[in-house]
């Protein structure tokens, strides 16, 4: 399995890293991506993906952030080149559920970040939130540089999942899948390809069934995937190897 999702960085899990890693090999983990959220927590990520072969980190700032982290395209293309370990840019996008920073600076962010993505030709991994038509407005302006487009831990409405294949994008699904009241995102995620599906925990938070409510970490992933192969009727095992595959095919070709 690999979490294409989650937060190293942040606590309970940065303090407690060693034992995460076990029990996350011991489910059958073999990568793990690290989000960067912000320059101090970047600044954190380039030295845990040096802690273990299985981890992995990108460089980028959250659109909650983007009022105080303000990030050039040479600064991303900077930092994804000096570290052959960074192999995504993200998380970025935009947020206006929580409106913790200003829209007009979270979008100027958001293109930033995809102009970076496409000079460097790595995946770009997006976070909407209550911006549907803004996040496909602003992909579809780049459609003929064709970004390599992961929207993670997706929420979002079909038809947005619709108008987003038309962008050749991928999506993460995370332990929101496993709640009960996610009728709708798993009618959605039982309509996309599965070629074009992840899974992640984004741990610490949004912890799956049945440890919902608890601290996520990134070995929880095993509930994830055993609810999306139920959602796309598939056994465990061939999910398993189609997200992994899907993922590889994205951040490694």
């Amino acid at each position: 399995m690999i979490d294409s999702h989650c937060h190293l960085d942040h606590e309970p899990l940065l303090s407690d890293l060693s034992n995460v890693l076990k029990r996350s090999k011991d489910v059958g983990i073999k990568k793990l991506l690290t989000i960067s959220t912000s320059f101090e927590s970047f600044s954190r990520i380039k030295d845990i993906v040096n802690k273990d072969e299985i981890i992995y980190g990108t460089v980028g700032i959250h659109p909650h952030e983007s009022d105080t982290n303000t990030i050039t395209k040479n600064e991303i293309v900077k930092s994804l080149k000096e570290n052959p370990k960074i192999i995504g840019i993200g998380e970025t996008g935009l947020d206006y559920y929580y409106n913790n920073s200003d829209k007009e600076k979270q979008i100027t962010s958001f293109k930033t970040h995809i102009e970076a993505a496409i000079e460097c030709d790595v995946p770009i991994i997006v976070h909407s939130r209550n911006a549907e038509d803004d996040t496909f407005k602003i992909l579809n302006e780049y459609k003929e540089q064709d970004p390599k487009i992961l929207m993670h831990c997706f929420t979002g409405s079909k038809k947005f999942s619709e108008k987003l294949l038309t962008l050749n994008s991928y999506f993460s699904a995370s332990g929101i899948i496993t709640f009960k009241n996610s009728v709708d995102l798993q009618e959605t995620f039982r309509s996309l390809p599965l070629d074009k599906i992840l899974i992640e925990t984004d741990s610490p938070y949004l912890a799956p069934v049945p440890n919902r409510g608890k601290k996520n970490e990134p070995s929880f992933i095993d509930f994830t995937a055993e609810k999306l192969a139920q959602i796309k009727d598939v056994s465990k095992s061939d999910l398993i190897d189609f997200t992994s595959n899907n993922f590889n095919r994205l951040f490694f070709n």
